[in-house]
Protein backbone atom coordinates (compact mmCIF):
# COMPACT_ATOMS: atom_id res chain seq x y z
CA UNK A 1 0.00 0.00 0.00
CA UNK A 2 1.25 3.46 -0.79
CA UNK A 3 2.54 6.29 1.30
CA UNK A 4 -0.09 8.46 -0.40
CA UNK A 5 -2.85 6.36 1.18
CA UNK A 6 -1.23 6.86 4.58
CA UNK A 7 -1.25 10.63 4.16
CA UNK A 8 -4.88 10.63 3.12
CA UNK A 9 -6.13 8.51 5.99
CA UNK A 10 -3.76 9.05 8.89
CA UNK A 11 -2.77 11.93 11.16
CA UNK A 12 0.42 13.57 9.92
CA UNK A 13 1.86 13.10 13.42
CA UNK A 14 1.76 9.32 13.06
CA UNK A 15 3.85 7.04 10.88
CA UNK A 16 1.93 3.82 10.37
CA UNK A 17 2.13 1.26 7.62
CA UNK A 18 -1.50 0.62 6.66
CA UNK A 19 -0.63 -2.98 5.78
CA UNK A 20 0.30 -3.55 9.42
CA UNK A 21 -2.38 -1.41 10.98
CA UNK A 22 -4.23 -3.22 13.80
CA UNK A 23 -8.00 -3.61 13.53
CA UNK A 24 -9.84 -0.44 14.47
CA UNK A 25 -12.32 -0.76 17.31
CA UNK A 26 -15.00 1.66 18.48
CA UNK A 27 -13.64 4.43 20.67
CA UNK A 28 -10.18 4.93 19.15
CA UNK A 29 -11.08 6.74 15.92
CA UNK A 30 -9.17 9.86 14.90
CA UNK A 31 -11.06 13.00 13.84
CA UNK A 32 -12.34 12.24 10.35
CA UNK A 33 -12.79 15.91 9.61
CA UNK A 34 -8.98 16.23 9.45
CA UNK A 35 -7.69 13.00 8.01
CA UNK A 36 -8.46 13.92 4.41
CA UNK A 37 -6.82 17.35 4.70
CA UNK A 38 -3.21 16.23 5.11
CA UNK A 39 -1.21 17.50 2.09
CA UNK A 40 -0.41 14.86 -0.50
CA UNK A 41 2.67 14.69 -2.72
CA UNK A 42 2.00 16.29 -6.11
CA UNK A 43 0.13 13.97 -8.44
CA UNK A 44 -1.21 14.35 -11.98
CA UNK A 45 -4.59 16.05 -12.21
CA UNK A 46 -5.75 13.17 -14.39
CA UNK A 47 -4.58 9.53 -14.22
CA UNK A 48 -4.85 9.27 -18.00
CA UNK A 49 -6.41 5.83 -18.31
CA UNK A 50 -6.72 4.51 -21.87
CA UNK A 51 -7.67 1.12 -23.31
CA UNK A 52 -4.66 -1.18 -23.51
CA UNK A 53 -6.32 -4.48 -24.47
CA UNK A 54 -9.77 -5.77 -25.42
CA UNK A 55 -10.65 -9.34 -24.42
CA UNK A 56 -13.41 -11.05 -26.40
CA UNK A 57 -15.14 -14.37 -25.79
CA UNK A 58 -18.31 -13.93 -23.73
CA UNK A 59 -21.68 -14.19 -25.45
CA UNK A 60 -23.69 -12.06 -23.02
CA UNK A 61 -23.22 -9.22 -20.53
CA UNK A 62 -20.18 -9.20 -18.25
CA UNK A 63 -21.31 -9.20 -14.62
CA UNK A 64 -18.00 -9.22 -12.71
CA UNK A 65 -14.25 -8.91 -13.31
CA UNK A 66 -11.66 -9.69 -10.64
CA UNK A 67 -7.86 -9.70 -10.66
CA UNK A 68 -6.16 -12.57 -8.87
CA UNK A 69 -4.57 -11.29 -5.64
CA UNK A 70 -1.09 -11.35 -7.23
CA UNK A 71 -2.38 -9.62 -10.37
CA UNK A 72 -1.21 -12.31 -12.79
CA UNK A 73 -4.66 -13.42 -13.93
CA UNK A 74 -8.08 -11.91 -14.43
CA UNK A 75 -11.37 -13.81 -14.30
CA UNK A 76 -14.63 -12.58 -15.77
CA UNK A 77 -18.17 -13.81 -15.25
CA UNK A 78 -21.18 -13.40 -17.46
CA UNK A 79 -24.87 -14.02 -17.84
CA UNK A 80 -23.79 -16.57 -20.49
CA UNK A 81 -23.10 -18.90 -17.48
CA UNK A 82 -19.33 -18.97 -18.08
CA UNK A 83 -16.25 -17.94 -16.12
CA UNK A 84 -13.31 -16.97 -18.34
CA UNK A 85 -9.70 -16.83 -17.21
CA UNK A 86 -7.24 -14.41 -18.83
CA UNK A 87 -3.49 -13.86 -18.62
CA UNK A 88 -3.08 -10.21 -17.63
CA UNK A 89 0.43 -9.75 -19.04
CA UNK A 90 -0.37 -11.13 -22.49
CA UNK A 91 -4.12 -10.35 -22.53
CA UNK A 92 -4.66 -13.88 -23.80
CA UNK A 93 -7.57 -16.20 -23.05
CA UNK A 94 -6.55 -19.22 -20.94
CA UNK A 95 -9.68 -21.25 -20.25
CA UNK A 96 -13.41 -21.16 -19.55
CA UNK A 97 -15.24 -22.85 -16.70
CA UNK A 98 -18.87 -23.95 -16.89
CA UNK A 99 -21.33 -25.45 -14.45
CA UNK A 100 -23.93 -22.84 -13.50
CA UNK A 101 -27.35 -23.40 -15.06
CA UNK A 102 -28.16 -19.74 -15.58
CA UNK A 103 -26.29 -16.43 -15.45
CA UNK A 104 -23.47 -15.71 -12.99
CA UNK A 105 -23.78 -12.56 -10.88
CA UNK A 106 -20.48 -12.31 -9.02
CA UNK A 107 -17.17 -14.01 -8.33
CA UNK A 108 -14.34 -13.80 -5.81
CA UNK A 109 -10.73 -15.00 -5.40
CA UNK A 110 -9.24 -16.37 -2.20
CA UNK A 111 -5.65 -15.60 -1.25
CA UNK A 112 -4.96 -19.25 -2.01
CA UNK A 113 -6.21 -18.70 -5.58
CA UNK A 114 -9.45 -20.60 -5.14
CA UNK A 115 -12.41 -19.14 -7.03
CA UNK A 116 -16.04 -18.85 -6.00
CA UNK A 117 -19.00 -17.73 -8.11
CA UNK A 118 -22.70 -17.20 -7.48
CA UNK A 119 -25.64 -17.30 -9.81
CA UNK A 120 -29.32 -16.86 -10.47
CA UNK A 121 -29.49 -20.68 -10.18
CA UNK A 122 -29.45 -20.10 -6.35
CA UNK A 123 -26.04 -21.77 -5.91
CA UNK A 124 -22.49 -20.83 -5.02
CA UNK A 125 -19.73 -22.84 -6.71
CA UNK A 126 -16.11 -23.34 -5.70
CA UNK A 127 -13.56 -23.74 -8.51
CA UNK A 128 -9.96 -24.82 -8.91
CA UNK A 129 -8.77 -22.53 -11.73
CA UNK A 130 -5.61 -24.61 -12.24
CA UNK A 131 -7.79 -27.53 -13.31
CA UNK A 132 -10.68 -25.49 -14.62
CA UNK A 133 -13.14 -27.60 -12.67
CA UNK A 134 -15.92 -27.04 -10.15
CA UNK A 135 -14.94 -28.60 -6.82
CA UNK A 136 -18.11 -28.00 -4.80
CA UNK A 137 -21.62 -26.65 -5.20
CA UNK A 138 -23.11 -24.89 -2.17
CA UNK A 139 -26.90 -24.93 -1.90
CA UNK A 140 -29.20 -23.28 0.61
CA UNK A 141 -30.35 -19.91 -0.72
CA UNK A 142 -33.96 -19.90 -1.87
CA UNK A 143 -33.56 -17.13 -4.47
CA UNK A 144 -30.85 -15.71 -6.74
CA UNK A 145 -27.41 -15.36 -5.15
CA UNK A 146 -26.15 -11.91 -6.05
CA UNK A 147 -22.71 -11.53 -4.44
CA UNK A 148 -20.01 -13.58 -2.73
CA UNK A 149 -16.71 -12.86 -0.96
CA UNK A 150 -13.95 -14.88 0.69
CA UNK A 151 -12.64 -13.59 3.99
CA UNK A 152 -8.93 -12.61 3.93
CA UNK A 153 -7.76 -15.97 5.33
CA UNK A 154 -9.82 -17.87 2.76
CA UNK A 155 -11.45 -20.26 5.23
CA UNK A 156 -14.84 -18.53 5.14
CA UNK A 157 -17.05 -17.61 2.21
CA UNK A 158 -19.97 -15.21 2.49
CA UNK A 159 -22.87 -15.06 0.03
CA UNK A 160 -25.91 -12.83 -0.14
CA UNK A 161 -29.17 -13.29 -1.95
CA UNK A 162 -32.48 -11.88 -3.02
CA UNK A 163 -33.86 -14.11 -0.24
CA UNK A 164 -32.67 -11.30 2.12
CA UNK A 165 -30.11 -13.48 3.91
CA UNK A 166 -26.35 -13.76 4.20
CA UNK A 167 -24.84 -17.22 4.48
CA UNK A 168 -21.39 -17.82 5.95
CA UNK A 169 -19.88 -21.04 4.58
CA UNK A 170 -17.02 -23.10 5.98
CA UNK A 171 -14.79 -23.58 2.93
CA UNK A 172 -13.26 -26.76 4.37
CA UNK A 173 -16.53 -28.58 5.10
CA UNK A 174 -18.75 -26.68 2.59
CA UNK A 175 -21.39 -26.27 5.29
CA UNK A 176 -23.29 -23.09 6.14
CA UNK A 177 -22.11 -22.00 9.58
CA UNK A 178 -24.56 -19.10 9.91
CA UNK A 179 -27.64 -17.84 8.11
CA UNK A 180 -28.17 -14.14 8.83
CA UNK A 181 -31.54 -12.47 8.06
CA UNK A 182 -29.73 -9.25 7.26
CA UNK A 183 -32.22 -6.97 5.44
CA UNK A 184 -35.87 -6.66 4.48
CA UNK A 185 -35.20 -6.41 0.76
CA UNK A 186 -32.84 -8.20 -1.65
CA UNK A 187 -29.19 -7.96 -0.60
CA UNK A 188 -27.03 -6.74 -3.46
CA UNK A 189 -23.50 -6.72 -2.06
CA UNK A 190 -21.19 -7.66 0.78
CA UNK A 191 -17.52 -7.31 1.70
CA UNK A 192 -15.10 -8.26 4.48
CA UNK A 193 -12.76 -5.78 6.13
CA UNK A 194 -8.99 -6.29 5.96
CA UNK A 195 -8.72 -8.77 8.83
CA UNK A 196 -12.08 -10.45 8.31
CA UNK A 197 -13.50 -9.53 11.69
CA UNK A 198 -16.30 -7.48 10.11
CA UNK A 199 -18.45 -7.73 7.04
CA UNK A 200 -20.68 -5.12 5.43
CA UNK A 201 -23.88 -5.60 3.46
CA UNK A 202 -25.92 -3.35 1.16
CA UNK A 203 -29.52 -3.78 0.05
CA UNK A 204 -32.36 -2.39 -2.00
CA UNK A 205 -33.84 -1.29 1.34
CA UNK A 206 -31.35 1.61 1.25
CA UNK A 207 -29.39 0.40 4.27
CA UNK A 208 -25.70 -0.38 4.71
CA UNK A 209 -25.04 -2.65 7.66
CA UNK A 210 -21.82 -3.67 9.38
CA UNK A 211 -21.67 -7.00 11.19
CA UNK A 212 -19.35 -8.85 13.53
CA UNK A 213 -18.18 -11.93 11.62
CA UNK A 214 -17.73 -14.20 14.63
CA UNK A 215 -21.11 -13.54 16.25
CA UNK A 216 -23.09 -12.14 13.29
CA UNK A 217 -24.18 -9.34 15.62
CA UNK A 218 -25.30 -6.16 13.89
CA UNK A 219 -22.88 -3.37 14.86
CA UNK A 220 -23.99 -0.40 12.76
CA UNK A 221 -26.68 0.60 10.31
CA UNK A 222 -25.81 3.43 7.92
CA UNK A 223 -28.60 5.37 6.27
CA UNK A 224 -28.74 8.70 4.50
CA UNK A 225 -31.68 11.01 4.04
CA UNK A 226 -32.55 9.94 0.51
CA UNK A 227 -32.51 6.21 1.39
CA UNK A 228 -31.64 5.20 -2.19
CA UNK A 229 -31.17 1.48 -2.98
CA UNK A 230 -27.59 0.34 -2.35
CA UNK A 231 -25.99 -1.48 -5.26
CA UNK A 232 -22.50 -2.12 -3.90
CA UNK A 233 -20.41 -1.83 -0.72
CA UNK A 234 -16.65 -2.06 -0.31
CA UNK A 235 -14.30 -1.57 2.65
CA UNK A 236 -11.32 0.74 2.18
CA UNK A 237 -7.93 -1.04 2.04
CA UNK A 238 -7.21 -0.24 5.69
CA UNK A 239 -10.69 -1.34 6.76
CA UNK A 240 -11.72 1.93 8.36
CA UNK A 241 -14.27 3.17 5.82
CA UNK A 242 -17.02 1.82 3.59
CA UNK A 243 -17.59 3.00 0.03
CA UNK A 244 -21.18 2.56 -1.12
CA UNK A 245 -22.70 2.86 -4.59
CA UNK A 246 -26.35 3.91 -4.61
CA UNK A 247 -28.89 3.91 -7.41
CA UNK A 248 -29.21 7.70 -7.41
CA UNK A 249 -25.93 8.41 -9.24
CA UNK A 250 -23.91 8.80 -6.04
CA UNK A 251 -20.97 7.13 -4.30
CA UNK A 252 -20.61 7.71 -0.57
CA UNK A 253 -17.62 7.19 1.70
CA UNK A 254 -18.61 6.39 5.28
CA UNK A 255 -16.90 6.28 8.63
CA UNK A 256 -19.00 3.36 9.76
CA UNK A 257 -18.10 3.57 13.46
CA UNK A 258 -19.47 7.12 13.61
CA UNK A 259 -22.24 6.34 11.08
CA UNK A 260 -21.08 9.48 9.26
CA UNK A 261 -20.88 10.10 5.52
CA UNK A 262 -17.55 11.81 4.84
CA UNK A 263 -17.57 12.23 1.07
CA UNK A 264 -20.04 12.01 -1.82
CA UNK A 265 -18.87 11.48 -5.40
CA UNK A 266 -21.06 12.42 -8.38
CA UNK A 267 -20.77 12.77 -12.13
CA UNK A 268 -21.60 9.24 -13.28
CA UNK A 269 -24.98 7.73 -14.14
CA UNK A 270 -26.24 4.86 -11.95
CA UNK A 271 -29.99 4.41 -11.79
CA UNK A 272 -30.73 0.94 -13.18
CA UNK A 273 -27.89 -1.47 -12.36
CA UNK A 274 -25.83 -2.48 -9.34
CA UNK A 275 -22.52 -0.92 -10.41
CA UNK A 276 -19.50 -1.70 -8.27
CA UNK A 277 -16.89 0.86 -7.20
CA UNK A 278 -13.24 0.55 -6.19
CA UNK A 279 -10.29 2.21 -4.51
CA UNK A 280 -7.24 2.59 -6.75
CA UNK A 281 -4.03 3.09 -4.72
CA UNK A 282 -1.21 1.97 -7.03
CA UNK A 283 -0.39 5.53 -8.09
CA UNK A 284 -2.62 8.37 -7.01
CA UNK A 285 -5.53 7.77 -4.67
CA UNK A 286 -8.62 7.43 -6.83
CA UNK A 287 -12.23 6.26 -6.59
CA UNK A 288 -13.25 4.24 -9.68
CA UNK A 289 -16.69 3.36 -11.05
CA UNK A 290 -18.37 2.43 -14.28
CA UNK A 291 -21.36 4.37 -15.53
CA UNK A 292 -24.56 3.79 -17.45
CA UNK A 293 -23.70 6.67 -19.83
CA UNK A 294 -20.92 4.57 -21.44
CA UNK A 295 -18.01 6.01 -19.48
CA UNK A 296 -15.43 5.05 -16.86
CA UNK A 297 -15.35 7.61 -14.04
CA UNK A 298 -12.41 8.37 -11.75
CA UNK A 299 -12.45 10.80 -8.81
CA UNK A 300 -9.80 12.13 -6.45
CA UNK A 301 -10.59 10.56 -3.10
CA UNK A 302 -9.59 13.62 -1.13
CA UNK A 303 -11.47 16.46 -2.82
CA UNK A 304 -14.22 14.51 -4.69
CA UNK A 305 -13.15 15.98 -8.04
CA UNK A 306 -14.14 13.93 -11.10
CA UNK A 307 -10.73 13.94 -12.80
CA UNK A 308 -11.43 11.58 -15.70
CA UNK A 309 -14.58 10.51 -17.51
CA UNK A 310 -13.22 8.12 -20.13
CA UNK A 311 -15.22 7.08 -23.18
CA UNK A 312 -15.75 3.31 -23.02
CA UNK A 313 -16.27 2.96 -26.77
CA UNK A 314 -20.00 2.27 -26.53
CA UNK A 315 -19.85 -0.02 -23.47
CA UNK A 316 -22.17 0.43 -20.53
CA UNK A 317 -19.78 -0.56 -17.74
CA UNK A 318 -21.33 -2.08 -14.62
CA UNK A 319 -18.27 -3.90 -13.25
CA UNK A 320 -14.68 -2.79 -12.69
CA UNK A 321 -11.64 -3.95 -10.75
CA UNK A 322 -8.29 -2.32 -9.97
CA UNK A 323 -5.02 -4.23 -10.33
CA UNK A 324 -3.34 -4.83 -6.93
CA UNK A 325 0.13 -3.71 -8.09
CA UNK A 326 -0.12 -1.82 -11.37
CA UNK A 327 -2.06 1.18 -12.67
CA UNK A 328 -4.45 -1.05 -14.58
CA UNK A 329 -8.26 -1.18 -14.44
CA UNK A 330 -10.44 -3.96 -15.84
CA UNK A 331 -13.96 -3.20 -17.07
CA UNK A 332 -16.80 -5.41 -18.26
CA UNK A 333 -19.38 -4.48 -20.88
CA UNK A 334 -23.12 -4.84 -20.48
CA UNK A 335 -23.58 -4.97 -24.27
CA UNK A 336 -21.72 -3.92 -27.45
CA UNK A 337 -19.72 -7.11 -27.96
CA UNK A 338 -19.67 -8.22 -24.29
CA UNK A 339 -15.94 -7.50 -24.01
CA UNK A 340 -13.55 -7.09 -21.11
CA UNK A 341 -11.17 -4.16 -21.43
CA UNK A 342 -7.85 -3.52 -19.69
CA UNK A 343 -7.07 0.16 -19.15
CA UNK A 344 -3.56 1.46 -18.46
CA UNK A 345 -2.76 4.76 -16.73
CA UNK A 346 -0.15 7.24 -17.84
CA UNK A 347 0.89 8.04 -14.26
CA UNK A 348 3.86 6.40 -12.57
CA UNK A 349 3.22 3.55 -10.17
CA UNK A 350 4.13 3.85 -6.52
CA UNK A 351 7.45 2.16 -5.65
CA UNK A 352 5.79 0.85 -2.47
CA UNK A 353 3.22 -1.04 -4.52
CA UNK A 354 5.70 -2.25 -7.15
CA UNK A 355 7.97 -3.88 -4.58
Amino acid sequence: MTEQMESVEMDCTETINPAEEPPVTPGNQEADEDIFRVPLPPKPDCPGYAVKSTLSGHKSCITSVKFRPDGQQLVSSSSDTLLMLWDVNTAKFQQSMSGHKVGINDLTWSQGHLLASCSDDKTVRLWDPRLGTCQKTLRGHSLQVFACRFNPSGNLLASCSFDETVRLWDVRTNRALKVVPAHHDPITSLDFNRDGTLFATGSFDGLIRVWDTATCQLLKTLIDGDNAPVGHVKFSPNGRYVLASTLNCTLKLWNFFKAKCLRSYRGHVNEAYCINSNFSITGGIWIVSGSEDKSLCIWKLQNKELVQKADTEGDQVICTDCHPKENVIATGALQNGFTVKLWKSSEEESPAVQS
